[in-house]
């Protein structure tokens, strides 16, 4: 199996690291987010960060920088209006206005492609600041 899947439209390539611990996400529920950074010497997505199941969603907020783009996926749970509990994997595309152009770009031609590797994801955001993907905002999406 190869290591990374180059990526046509932008030249970035996936470690298979994004792969699976997304996989265990989705599965085993073994994180509550992982946020995901371009390492743009070596062309490629990789892990930045895994939350733990018990982290809250400030902790995820807190784990994306304030002036760099980056990627990531949330667990995110809720409650519907018929009292059930459920769980909705959240993509996030985090390109805030601080970031710089050349990044804003790379991630934005990288997006579609990474986001075919993680297979699952029931709702897409994009955000340029915090208030753009606030728990309100995700409970929103969800319905």
């Amino acid at each position: 199996m190869t290591k990374y899947m180059a990526n046509a439209a932008s030249g970035m390539a996936v470690d298979d690291d994004c792969k699976l611990k997304f996989l265990e996400l989705k599965a085993k529920r073994t994180y509550r987010f992982i946020v995901f950074k371009i390492e743009e010497k070596q062309k490629q997505v990789v892990v930045e960060k895994l939350g733990e199941p018990s982290d809250s969603y400030e902790n995820f907020t807190a784990s994306l920088p304030a002036d760099e783009c980056r990627y990531a996926v949330y667990d995110f749970d809720f409650v519907t209006d018929e009292n059930c509990q459920k769980s909705k994997i959240i993509f996030i595309a985090w390109s805030p206005d601080t970031s710089k152009v050349r990044s804003k770009m790379i991630y934005a031609s990288s997006k579609d492609r990474f986001k075919r590797e993680l297979d699952g994801i029931q709702v897409e955001l994009q955000a340029t600041d915090p208030t753009e993907m606030g728990l309100d905002v995700m409970r929103s999406r969800t319905n």
